[in-house]
């Protein structure tokens, strides 16, 4: 099956608990979503049709293990799950960035699932499948990125409600000129919350330069 791609490009992850690992991005095109914060609209159309075979090959001329299948929502795409499966019995230790708006259960399990829950102020926390919890592993994470004090309120319930540190680790990161850091980490602290405090290290390197 062939794959619709933005970009596939080497640079160092940025987010989660790989943060700083040299890694491959393979970036899909298209998302159904519409996140008031995204960063990669340009992800939402365009790209290139490419083999899956093609993919591999140019993921195979980078010196590393890691690699991060993102998007956009790469699971909007059907051919993204045989995709992940081929770079799992390559050896590659590979990593799947999504919405949680899509069923992560049909996943490869040797994946490891980035997996967002949205926020209301996103736009998009109708979207939140909510059953996907179920399906979580304990090496899978879950993103929440919040704009305001009423999205990291929202977050925190939802923390608790669900008991999401027991699942897997919790990453809260802030929105990009929408909340000063300083001020979500403070709120972490005050709370004692059980969860990873994230800035998107890329973005410190090199701002919001695509293909970085």
């Amino acid at each position: 099956m062939d794959l619709r791609i933005t970009e596939i490009f080497h640079s160092l992850q940025g987010e989660a608990s790989r943060v700083g690992l040299p890694t491959v991005f393979i970036r899909l095109t298209g998302c159904p979503l519409r996140c008031t914060w995204c960063d990669t609209t340009y992800s939402f159309t365009g790209g290139e049709m490419r083999t899956q075979a093609e993919v591999l090959a140019e993921v195979a001329k980078y010196p590393v293990r890691q690699v991060c299948v993102t998007g956009g929502e790469p699971l909007a795409q059907k051919a993204c799950l045989p995709l992940l499966t081929a770079l799992c019995d390559a050896g590659y230790d590979v990593s799947l960035e999504t919405s949680g708006a899509f069923d992560i259960a049909p996943v490869d399990p040797r994946v490891a699932c980035i997996m967002d829950l949205k926020a209301p102020d996103s736009g998009e926390s109708g979207k939140n499948l909510w059953a996907n919890l179920a399906h979580l592993k304990p090496k899978d994470e879950i993103k929440i990125v919040t704009a305001s004090r009423e999205d990291y309120e929202w977050a925190r319930e939802v923390l608790q409600a669900h008991q999401l540190d027991s699942r897997c680790a919790v990453l809260f990161s802030p929105a990009q000129g929408s909340i000063e850091p300083a001020a979500l980490a403070g709120w972490i602290l005050e709370d004692g919350l059980p969860v990873r405090f994230q800035l998107q290290l890329h973005k410190l390197l090199w701002g919001n330069m695509q293909g970085k």
